[in-house]
């Protein structure tokens, strides 16, 4: 069975083929899924001939490191004075504020566009293709460049495998649709080698996160007669750790797994002092009403926010929504 390419695409194409020079933008704090689609869009433009740059206002977290292109991204406020595009391209990026200081780059484009699959994107670009049922971003690029008629090489495949397993956890989150699926042979067929980078992404850990989910792990507690579970990190625990703010990544899916949990909490605190919340839900309860209540967003079962509150207030007011938010489901 054949994917089927039904996303409307067409804006995002002509804004690219008119374009002479394009800057493609990944959100704060990036993931495998803003990584790896925009690498690969990267590579797949520059069979084009466009001048390609990649921009993040966050490094690119080091388990990624090995995809191809990876170092090549720049920061936002490296840009010359004189530096224009004709292009600004936003993947994977849900509103402005998640472009975080990139944001500054949109007065130096003549023309802006996104491709995403949030529910929650509030459409910021002139030109904007957001799927909020494909499961990850990786897809939409994926069409894109079949489209663009861009041959997928081993490398593109490698870096949209990777955005595509680690939005769908591996092709296992409730959200996985038949295409990604379809997509995921595809992209094997084509030359990404999913065993090795499999081991990279999900199995080797650097000691200092082992160390982190430890202290995480003490944490946990459970609330609402075990349907929610919290868990939280001060500066402190990263300090001791010696662990970076990537590291927490894994953590958020250790308060789900419990049996019984309905939905989570992970609060981390920044070396800033601000706290991020990452929160998950098991279907069909939703956290992406949580979330914009704090000022964030996401999907519906997984969701995220950052508050300026003390540590233990902010997991306090989570939970106190979340506890609402099963009781209306009741």
């Amino acid at each position: 069975m054949k994917r089927t390419i039904l996303r409307p695409l067409e804006p995002v194409m002509e804004a690219i083929r008119t374009a002479k020079s394009i800057a493609l933008i990944c959100h704060v704090s990036p993931d495998g899924d803003t990584i790896g689609s925009a690498m690969a869009l990267r590579q797949g433009l520059l069979q084009l001939g466009r001048p390609i740059t990649m921009f993040c206002q966050d490094p690119v977290p080091e388990v990624l490191a090995f995809l191809p292109g990876a170092e090549g991204f720049r920061l936002p406020e490296n840009v010359a004075e004189e530096e224009r595009f004709d292009l600004l391209l936003c993947v994977d990026v849900s509103d402005e504020k998640r472009m975080g200081r990139c944001a500054e780059l949109m007065s130096r484009a003549r023309h802006t566009a996104q491709i995403d699959h949030h529910d929650t994107n509030t459409n910021f670009c002139e030109v904007n293709c957001v799927d909020g049922h494909a499961p990850a971003c990786a897809l939409v690029a994926y069409e894109l460049l079949e489209r663009l008629g861009c041959t997928i090489t081993p490398e593109i495949a490698l870096c949209l495998a990777v955005a595509l397993s680690t939005d769908t956890g591996h092709l296992v989150y409730n959200s996985t649709t038949p295409e990604a699926f379809h997509a995921m042979g595809e992209l094997v067929e084509a030359g990404a080698p999913m065993a090795e980078a499999f081991r990279r992404l999900y199995r080797q850990r650097p000691p200092r996160q082992v160390a982190l989910l430890a202290k995480a792990l003490e944490t946990v507690t459970f609330h609402h007669g075990g349907r929610i579970t919290s868990i939280q990190l001060s500066r402190e625990d990263f300090e001791a750790c010696g662990a970076l703010s990537e590291d927490a990544e894994i953590i958020v899916n250790y308060g789900l797994d419990v049996k019984g949990v309905r939905m989570c909490v992970f609060a981390r605190e920044t070396e800033t002092g601000v706290v991020k919340l990452s929160l998950r839900a098991v279907a069909p309860d939703k956290v992406s009403g949580v979330a914009q209540r704090f000022g964030g967003g996401g999907h519906a079962q997984a969701a995220g926010a950052t508050v300026q509150l003390p540590l233990d207030e902010a997991v306090r007011q989570v939970v106190a929504c979340m506890k609402e938010e099963l009781e209306q489901a009741e």
